[in-house]
């Protein structure tokens, strides 16, 4: 006759590891680790994916996409105050870009005047892109010009012209001086277009512009 000792051993469920539960159980943490980075990267992509769609084949109606997109580099700009500045710290806003030497006369004048009006014409979205004259020289500037553009809420600053090739190319044969350069909130230089733009130019680069600005709506706010 079996003890009540015996009767409640043999009532007791043993479990056995199940082969493979380690296995599931790093994948699903994968996965959940996948997801979330997709979950950050999402707005990003639908962004661009939105771009594309609207212009067919990944092609701008009038800028030129910049493929591949070149990464703003960790490197330091120069205040004209002589203060470093990190290029990182532009970051978090539209940058729409000119690059020329510090004598900047007549031609040069005239596509700084120019970039101001085009970020102008953005109306209401202008807040989310700053505009910027990156200086690849020493040469010494002209005060009442950089007056202006202070006035004018632009931001001045030397940087290695090197730095500038890595980061804003301009095709085979042609100078970076012939172009605006478009800057995505994360640094990425992903289009130019020509800095001599006259009113119909103008007009198709601002749809482009509009076309970024209204793709990124989502996960883009002005100021940073």
């Amino acid at each position: 006759m079996n003890s009540p000792r015996d009767e409640a051993l043999g009532m007791v469920v043993h479990s056995l590891p199940t082969p493979g539960a380690d296995a599931g159980s790093t994948l699903s943490g994968r996965l959940k680790l996948l997801a979330i980075l997709l979950a950050c990267s999402l707005p990003v992509f639908v962004a661009y994916f939105v771009f594309y769609v609207v212009q067919p084949h990944g092609e701008a109606s009038f800028g030129e996409l910049v493929t591949p997109v070149r990464p703003m580099p960790q490197a330091q700009g120069q205040a004209l105050d002589g203060a470093p500045v990190p290029l990182l710290s532009l970051k978090a806003q539209w940058l729409l870009v000119k690059i020329d030497g510090g004598a900047c006369v007549n031609d040069c004048q005239k596509q700084l005047t120019v970039l101001r009006q085009f970020r102008l014409m953005l109306g209401k979205d202008m807040d989310r892109v700053d505009w910027l004259w990156l200086v690849n020289d020493q040469a010494p500037l002209d005060p009442r010009l950089v007056a202006g553009l202070k006035h004018d809420n632009a931001t001045v600053l030397r940087v290695d012209a090197d730095t500038l090739a890595q980061w804003l190319p301009a095709p085979a044969g042609k100078a970076q001086q012939d172009f605006i350069y478009v800057v995505d909130p994360m640094g990425n230089t992903m289009m130019r277009f020509s800095s001599r733009l006259d009113s119909a130019a103008a007009a198709k680069a601002k749809r482009d512009m509009e076309h970024l600005l209204r793709a990124s709506l989502t996960w883009d706010s002005p100021g940073r």
